[in-house]
């Protein structure tokens, strides 16, 4: 199995967030892509290199990221002998090519060819997610069927569901539809989906399907990665994995939040997420 972690963003949020902030406390988050913020002890995204190398689910990891930010990704990835860094190309917010775009990206320049875990590189998960039960719970479903895919779920409140994609399941936990930020009133579920997907190589040539499909739309139409698992679940079957949250670092407040609980509060850091 590989790993691409999605890096691509401009976090133009949380840069608003530091450039209005007064204090001076922030100033050295200026420009720094979200996911090398500083998070405890590490940046965010060395947590996931750190998990995925220690519990032995993927063999590779590549990171997605644009122009902008490629030489600081680069600086990072040199402390770790199993991290490959390609950039989208763009330099600019107005410039991306959406995250379904730079998955595909990646997995023609890596030529992969392989299982593939996706990950959002401004995400990270509560502390009783695991990469071992993940690959546990693939691997069970692709002894049923080489076409099953997987993603996460945690509840969210019933003022919450405008904020995520929603999953809609049957009653073995496969996924009959995913509705993008819906009113409380549109589902009865309240299974939100983090930007966490392990998709089956069979699958992979779907991404080509779906970006021609799309190839006119507007770039909200094919940026999130969650818009190619909802157009994906008629068409392949994709299964849910419950977690019990996560940590999602958009704006500055949210990361003051992420940092104190990274310092003061994670338990067991060397075998976080594993």
């Amino acid at each position: 199995m590989k790993a691409v972690i999605l890096a691509a963003g401009y976090g133009t949020r949380l840069q608003r967030d530091v450039a209005a902030d007064t204090s001076g406390r922030f100033a050295h988050l200026v420009g720094v892509a979200k996911p090398l913020l500083p998070l405890g002890s590490c940046a965010l995204v060395t947590h996931w290199v750190r998990a995925l190398s220690a519990s032995n689910c993927v063999t590779s990891i590549f990171v997605v990221t644009n122009a902008l930010y490629l030489s600081a990704f680069e600086q990072w990835a040199a402390q770790f002998s199993n991290v490959k860094i390609v950039s989208d190309g763009t330099r600019s917010n107005d410039e991306r090519l959406g995250a379904v775009a730079c998955l595909q990206f990646a997995v023609m320049h890596f030529k992969i060819e392989d299982h593939v875990v996706v990950i959002g590189g401004d995400t990270l998960f509560k502390e009783d997610f695991s990469l071992s039960q993940i690959n546990t719970r693939f691997s069970e479903l692709q002894a049923q069927c080489e076409d099953n895919c997987m993603m996460l779920y945690y509840q969210c409140k019933d003022d919450e569901t405008q904020k995520y994609g929603i999953v809609e399941v049957d009653s073995d936990l496969r996924a009959t539809c995913m509705k993008e930020k819906p009113l409380p009133s549109e589902t009865k579920s309240r299974r939100a989906c983090p930007c966490f997907y392990v998709l089956s190589k069979k699958t992979l040539p779907l991404l080509d399907t779906f970006l021609e499909e799309k190839r006119n739309a507007l770039i909200q139409e094919k940026d999130a990665p969650g818009n190619f698992v909802s157009w994906l679940i008629p068409r392949r079957p994709v299964y849910i994995h419950h977690i019990s949250g996560r940590f999602d670092v958009g704006n500055l407040q949210s990361y003051i939040e992420c940092d104190i609980y990274f310092k003061e509060h994670l338990h067991n850091t060397k075998t976080y997420m594993m």
